[in-house]
């Protein structure tokens, strides 16, 4: 297996351009930056906290969009926001509903462009898979989403729009003064669609921190994951900044074999990025980073693997979990899906070595929503396999 394939795409990521004379978004926005924003447009200084927290709540708790709806605000007062203030979320484009449940969404952004969120509903949780970036500026070989270029980083406002997009869809906004609902269709958000959460980092940060408001969408932070591919330096800022839990898309027990299957691990190998998960600040017994372990038939999935990832994490000293995935094949991809037996003797070793190894289910295979297959449909011209293994450093 020949590294061959780029660390990351070679493009530029544009900024979003916001409609020249358009109104201002208030979705997104810090509560400074909101307070900011209001007193510049005639909020008077005094009252501009309050404010933030009157618009804040009826935004993010109710999921109100309408100015007028704001009944707490003196009539004149909502007029006067709607003059110069809106309140966007990104536009469902097309949904889709798997077999099993899963709900796949195709969102448009500013610009256009489109990405894809999707809903995995359980028995005890409701999980929204969101995505931080228009395409993905990895070129991780086994993923689907990794084969379309990078276009833009999303915003705040695009990233928490999905989560506000999915409880509109899920009917979950609660009705002022009814009594309080305990039990959520949408209690768990993971950061592993489309892009690379912590080349994104700004805006990923204010984004989960307007979820975890308690004053908002409330979501605790031990119900939010970000999966990163190993962006090392941004690692610690994850916990001080975000605080919620971490996975790692590791996916394989050697340098040479991971280099091609998550190029990133060129720049930082995979002491590196063990390090970095030994002194992540949150990691605890209680709360355990993930390890996310593909399984590629003949590729990383020998007994010889599992051991050394146990070896790995044992010299580190890092409280983990290792989800095994079964590699979701799409149309052109250049390897195939462990077996089953393959992937129940390797989880077993790891479970023998005391550690939870759970095979993760395979949902949505059916409307192409599962791990590694997003794709928006924009940028769905099919490449041959040839042009996929070239791609990927594989000939």
């Amino acid at each position: 297996m020949t590294a061959s394939a780029p660390i990351t795409q070679d493009v530029m990521t544009l900024p979003r351009k916001e409609p020249v004379g358009g109104k201002i978004n208030l979705v997104g926005l810090t509560r400074e930056r909101m307070r900011e924003l209001l007193i510049e447009h005639g909020t008077p200084e005094k009252q501009a906290k309050m404010r933030v927290g009157q618009i804040w709540q009826w935004i993010y708790q109710w999921g109100k969009r309408d100015f007028a709806d704001m009944t707490n605000l003196a009539k004149a007062y909502r007029a006067q926001l709607a003059e110069t203030f809106e309140i966007r979320i990104p536009e469902v484009v097309s949904k889709q509903v798997s077999t099993d449940g899963t709900r796949k969404y195709l969102v448009r952004i500013n610009g256009g462009h489109e990405v894809e969120v999707v809903y995995i509903p359980e028995d005890d949780r409701g999980t929204l898979c969101i995505s931080s970036q228009v395409g993905c500026t990895l070129t991780c070989s086994f993923c689907h989403t990794g084969t379309q270029k990078l276009v833009r980083n999303l915003t705040s406002a695009e990233i928490v729009g999905q989560v506000m997009m999915a409880r509109d869809d899920l009917e979950e906004w609660p009705v002022p003064g009814a009594p309080k609902e305990e039990t959520r269709l949408l209690s768990n958000i993971v950061l592993m669609g489309m892009g690379e959460p912590l080349y994104n980092f700004d805006n990923v940060r204010d984004a989960m921190k307007i979820a975890m408001d308690p004053e908002g969408i409330s979501l605790s932070r031990r119900r939010i994951t970000l999966s990163t591919s190993g962006v090392v330096p941004e690692i610690a800022r994850t916990a001080e900044e975000i605080g919620c839990l971490l996975a790692i898309s590791f996916h394989a027990t050697t340098n040479e074999t991971r280099d091609v299957l998550v190029p990133i691990n060129k720049r930082w190998n995979i002491d590196e990025l063990l390090q970095a998960l030994a002194d992540y600040p949150k990691a605890s017994n209680s709360e355990r980073i993930t390890f996310e372990y593909v399984m590629l038939d003949g590729v990383n999935d020998t007994d010889e693997d599992a051991h050394r990832l146990i070896d790995h994490i044992k010299r580190y000293n890092i409280p983990a979990k290792i989800n095994l995935i079964p590699f979701n094949e799409w149309p052109g991809a250049p390897y195939k899906r462990s077996s089953n037996n393959r992937i129940h003797a390797f989880a077993n070793i790891i479970y023998q070595a005391g550690y939870a190894s759970p095979i993760r289910k395979t949902r949505g295979e059916d409307i192409m929503a599962a791990c590694g297959q997003l794709k928006s449909a924009t940028e769905r011209a099919r490449k041959s396999r040839k042009q996929i293994e070239a791609e990927a450093g594989m000939k």
